[in-house]
């Protein structure tokens, strides 16, 4: 009789799978019959849960993948994504299913980059994915300059954890954050992210750099992850070149939708296409005069709306 199994798929490499299940890891392949027809998205990424067949030489075929809850996701470079679509434009999916996003940066060396914090979010909430923000390096400025830096976030609405991995400030919070969850990591170099994640595991920080390296090498570079599982319970999955990520199915219009505190104020302006620039009657350019919108948060907003980085 047939054996199938459920299972995570925890690694995604050049057409082959490695299959997380109760009996182990199995090292697998999409059936020919998933590949048949046209897709816009990769039919199988990390991240997704799929039921698999046991073949006689102990590998597995992955039969169904089941759906998926959320996706965070680019826009496929040329030739489409990984079991995707050759043709025309394509989504590849980075990780399937993230309970959480957490951006790490630092409060100080490198100083933060708030715009590309600011990416970030917008990616987090295109794709309905909890995101938090994680300050590290406290412990290289005063006591009150990471709340001055990161509190806008804070009000905006999302949590803001405040840490320092040679302190340990704040890091048992953010294991007890991780555990149990499927959490997508992402900042720039520099950020002391390592560090962070060997305080959490020790050994953590120096697999999910190994990880990130195997993945920049080769003339097309992908910024699938390898799930990495945590001792406690839950896996990380860190994101090697989210940075110049290229928004997936996001028209400049909608970005709107994906800064908290504009969203509410659209309904207020005088017009309905109000590009929220120069715009007589816009309640956004007021709710900025009047301190109700951070304007470094409705800079960061003008420019990804013009397209720039």
């Amino acid at each position: 009789m047939d054996e199938h199994l459920s299972g995570l798929v925890v690694k995604a490499q050049s057409g082959f799978f490695t299959v997380r299940t109760e009996r182990g890891n199995f090292t697998c392949r999409l059936r020919g019959r998933l590949k048949k027809t046209h897709h816009a998205t990769d039919l199988a990424a990390v991240g997704d849960r799929v039921l698999i067949l046991v073949l006689p030489d102990g590998g597995g075929a992955i039969e169904e993948v089941f759906p998926r809850i959320r996706v965070l996701s680019r826009s496929a470079p040329s030739g489409g994504g990984r079991g995707s679509a050759a043709r025309g434009a394509s989504e590849q999916v980075i990780v399937a299913n993230p309970d959480q996003a957490v951006f790490i940066f630092a409060c100080a060396e490198p100083d933060p980059h708030l715009r590309m914090l600011d990416r970030f979010l917008v990616a987090a909430e295109r794709a309905e994915i909890p995101a938090l923000v994680c300050a590290n390096k406290t412990d290289l400025v005063e006591p009150d300059q990471p709340e001055k830096v990161f509190g806008v976030y804070r009000k905006v609405g999302y949590p803001v954890l405040y840490v320092s991995a040679k302190t340990g400030d704040g890091v048992d919070q953010l294991r007890a954050i991780l555990r149990g969850k499927l959490s997508v990591l992402s900042g720039p170099s520099g950020v002391g992210k390592s560090s962070l994640l060997n305080a959490i595991q020790p050994g953590l920080g120096l697999s999910v750099s190994h990880v990130s390296r195997s993945h920049q090498k080769g003339r097309h570079t992908t910024v699938a992850p390898e799930l990495i599982e945590l001792k406690e319970g839950g896996f990380v999955a860190d994101t090697p070149g989210l940075r110049a990520i290229a928004f997936w199915d996001i028209a400049p219009e909608e970005l709107d939708a994906y800064f908290p505190e504009i969203r509410p104020l659209v309904e207020h302006c005088a017009f309905g296409n109000c590009a929220h620039e120069n715009t007589p009657g816009c309640a956004v350019i007021r709710a900025v005069e009047e301190g109700g919108v951070s304007p470094e948060r409705y800079d960061s907003y003008l420019r990804l709306r013009r397209g720039e980085t």
